[in-house]
């Protein structure tokens, strides 16, 4: 017949050991000589063998092969008990922030500035989003995030914390572009780049055209190196297999953009306070 293991006979199992007596042990936990007693038995019945040798005249005990057995399993029993009452008095899951974050800064960058947040903060839990900024202000509107990393017009609205992005035109290193129409490679509309880009050709008094769209940085940054159009872009995003372009091709300098910390219309929660602060004193775009 099968049986599960009573925590309260084994405890009292081994206190009578780790006391050498059934009196002491009765003092430890609290109850009568007799309910330990009876306790031992119990335990004993339930396993069909003796775990305990009494000693009548000297008041003493001392254990079985198969109580010595059963005292291994026992102090493991209640160590994995005592450690899951810890576990199960802290809070069952971490508490969750949720960020969205440019589609142009997310990836490896991303994950290397929040690494040390997790490592410093194993208790809140992360849950990012990507998109464009008009998407970003949406979730934050409906509530389906807490932070958002957007890329704005410089001042354009409030803010936990911004930085300034230097924009420039950048082109193929080592194919010439027709630019005439200027043939752009941009990301989808709702992009401060793209919308610079076009208003900043069309104040020039020159044509365009999109030339190729793409939803990542990789993308744009591999049409502008093959040649296929020409971009504007934060300047940590020009790779060598691009050249700047300047007046001296028409290409005017643009002011910079800039990435905001803006939160939603609720509250933050505590730990939505502590990744802003995190992101304000460690982010340098």
């Amino acid at each position: 017949m099968s049986f599960g293991f009573d925590l309260d006979l084994l405890k009292t199992f081994a206190t009578v050991v780790d006391c050498g007596g059934f009196t002491k042990a009765a003092e430890r936990v609290h109850l009568t000589q007799s309910t330990v007693s009876q306790q031992i038995k119990k335990l004993e019945a339930n396993l069909g063998t003796a775990l305990l040798r009494r000693d009548k005249s000297a008041g003493t005990v001392e254990t079985t092969e198969a109580g010595e057995l059963l005292l291994s399993y026992t102090r493991r029993i209640l160590a994995t008990a005592a450690e899951a009452a810890e576990v199960m008095r802290r809070p069952s899951a971490p508490r969750t922030v949720r960020l969205g974050v440019p589609e142009d800064f997310a990836g490896r960058r991303l994950i290397d500035l929040l690494s040390g947040f997790s490592a410093a903060s194993p208790h809140i839990r992360l849950d990012t989003v990507s998109g464009w900024s008009t998407e970003l202000r949406r979730l934050l509107d409906a509530g389906e995030i807490d932070l958002a990393l957007i890329k704005r017009e410089p001042g354009d609205g409030a803010c936990l914390a911004s930085w300034a992005e230097k924009l420039v035109w950048v082109a193929s290193a080592a194919r010439a572009v027709d630019a005439d129409p200027v043939p752009l490679a941009v990301f989808p509309v709702g992009c401060i780049y793209r919308d610079r880009a076009i208003q900043a050709i069309e104040q020039s008094g020159r044509r365009w055209r999109i030339a190729y769209t793409s939803q990542g940085l990789m993308g744009v940054q591999a049409a502008v190196a093959s040649g296929l159009g020409i971009s504007l872009l934060p300047s940590d995003a020009v790779l060598p297999e691009h050249q700047e372009l300047g007046a001296a091709e028409g290409f005017d300098d643009q002011p910079a953009s800039e990435m905001a910390l803006v939160k939603g219309r609720a509250s933050l929660s505590a730990e939505g306070k502590s990744l802003g602060l995190f992101l304000a004193d460690n982010l340098h775009p």
